[in-house]
């Protein structure tokens, strides 16, 4: 596509203090509609495994089925930068799975970018995915797909020693291929100084403003999750009880037999009833 979003225009759009914006969803008619927007990005995110498998973690959702949800996600929007989310189990068996699973994603999906939750253990799998001609965006601060080893979530680089570590670990990410960081749940003033000190784009989600840009999921903006969410979460509508009320009527009009009338139904044409009668009556 002559005019799809590159991981140039985001590069400059760094160098212009411009922020970028992006969206996490999982659909073909979300992200349609994303597409009509100003937004740049889309990041078909693991999360999938909550907020449309119904799972209580991102840990089950498999390659295939995440290769399945990103295609979706580019035919509807065919313009947008796509990264995809690299499952659980998918990048830390071996590097040639690591290399073989990102392509996929690339050649199956039409993704322009894979995201890999990394510490310092993936540092060798960001370098050989990246030397395989894939550009890689490293998650680091909150990881959600280390939820089993750590039992909950906690925000990050709170203290003066955890803030210079982070600090470290981005540019090494930077070091070894990353085109763009994802910081998740990190302290604001850290965020900000890693934003300031290397090259990519920092994409943050629950990492304060100072970022080059900023990540939510489309069912969190939409307000269609319901309950507490994070702390970082804004909700832009509150389509959950918009939904509901919707199928309250729904299910009332077809009761009441109001639905569906004729301007719902398809219909003989002309004198075709009578012809039918008649047929009928041989």
């Amino acid at each position: 596509m002559n005019n799809r979003i590159t991981i140039s225009d985001l590069h400059e759009k760094k160098l212009n203090n411009e922020k970028i914006s992006a969206i996490s969803c999982y659909d073909f008619i979300t992200a349609k509609l994303i597409s009509e927007t100003n937004i740049e990005m889309i990041i078909v995110g693991d999360s999938a495994s909550q907020l449309i498998l119904g799972y209580d973690s991102t840990l089950p959702v498999t390659m295939d089925f995440m290769v399945t949800i990103t295609s979706a996600v580019r035919r509807g929007a065919p313009n947008l930068f796509l990264v995809a989310d690299m499952p659980f189990l998918s990048y830390q068996v071996t590097i040639p799975d690591a290399i073989r699973n990102a392509g996929r994603f690339i050649t199956e999906s039409g993704a322009q970018m894979v995201k890999i939750e990394a510490t310092n253990a993936q540092l060798d799998v960001i370098k050989a995915v990246s030397d395989a001609g894939i550009a890689v965006m490293s998650h680091i601060g909150i990881r959600p797909q280390s939820i089993s080893k750590i039992g909950r979530f906690k925000a990050e680089a709170t203290t003066a020693e955890m803030a210079a570590q982070l600090i470290n670990l981005s540019q090494l990410m930077v070091q070894a291929g990353a085109s763009s960081i994802l910081l998740e749940g990190t302290a604001t003033e850290v965020s900000e100084i890693i934003t300031k000190n290397i090259d990519v784009p920092v994409i943050g989600i629950g990492s304060g403003p100072g970022c080059d840009g900023q990540v939510l999921v489309a069912p969190d903006i939409l307000g269609l999750t319901q309950g507490k969410g994070p702390k970082f979460v804004k909700k832009y509508e509150n389509l959950s009880e918009r939904t509901i009320k919707a199928f309250q009527e729904y299910d009332k009009e077809i009761k009441s037999s109001v639905y569906p009338d004729k301007d719902y139904c398809y219909h003989m044409k002309q004198g075709e009833v009578e012809r039918l009668q008649k047929m009928l009556e041989l």
